[in-house]
């Protein structure tokens, strides 16, 4: 029903100390992907389609923050579940990849590792597909965009070489998870973001991203200051006297 991609990367914030950070990215030609699939912590990254279990993915996590390894935890979910033959499971942690698909999947199916990244689906035009989305991701972990935004470059790939194989069904979705070990006095907006329902998922997950971006950049403007002094009833306070002043305004 879907394809999907998990990432790790390494960088140093801007104090010059080492951190990881963790993306999911998916899309679908059905609705509320967003709800279903992608699953992120500060310890890793999951990713669950095809027949769906949501709770391998909420599970999946919970074992990597309670120290599992990637494959230990996912593993071990997969031998408890009796659908499993019908499941996609991948993901990374702060060491390694897993990547699962069940023999009763429905083509095209098939996943794919690299350095610190996995890509799976389903019901796919076929294997360029996860291919695209592979090599687009490779071709721009390096670069200075924000993994978010690098993320759905990587849908895009795959949507462009087909993606979903199923045109029948218009009403599609896409979603992205980014987090991260490190410590940041406002989380940006884009880096958890889902469209839920739409004939076109990755461009509007893009604008939505873009959007995303700019409310960031004023709301940082406007109250970095009182986030730094741990001001929040400041910030709180500010917040509901806007809103009075737009609603009588409105009036």
């Amino acid at each position: 029903m879907t394809f999907s991609i998990c990432v790790r990367e390494e960088y140093e914030d801007e104090a010059g100390d080492e951190q990881s950070r963790f993306g999911v990215a998916v899309t679908t030609r059905l609705p509320g992907v967003g709800t279903l699939c992608p699953f992120a912590s500060e310890n890793g990254a999951v990713a669950t389609q095809s027949l769906v279990n949501v709770e391998l993915g909420q599970k999946g996590v919970e074992y990597l923050d309670d120290g599992l390894a990637i494959g230990d935890a996912l593993d071990a979910l997969l031998n408890a579940d009796e659908g499993s033959a019908q499941r996609q499971l991948h993901g990374v942690d702060s060491e390694g990849t897993f990547a699962f698909s069940g023999e009763e999947c429905k083509d095209w199916y098939g996943h794919c590792e690299g350095d610190g990244y996995t890509v799976a689906g389903n019901l796919l035009t076929g294997e360029a597909v996860v291919d695209a989305v592979a090599e687009a991701y490779e071709s721009t972990r390096d670069g200075d965009a924000p993994l978010a935004e690098r993320l759905i470059d990587a849908l895009d790939a795959g949507h462009a070489e087909g993606g979903d194989k199923r045109e029948e069904l218009h009403v599609q979705s896409a979603a992205l998870l980014v987090e991260t070990t490190e410590d940041r006095e406002m989380e940006p907006y884009y880096d958890d973001l889902r469209v839920d329902a739409t004939e076109t998922p990755v461009a509007d997950l893009r604008e939505t991203y873009e959007l995303a971006g700019e409310g960031f950049e004023m709301a940082r403007e406007r109250y970095e200051e009182a986030y730094e002094d741990d001001e929040m009833d400041e910030v709180e306070d500010d917040g509901i006297q806007d809103a009075a002043d737009e609603s009588d305004g409105a009036e």
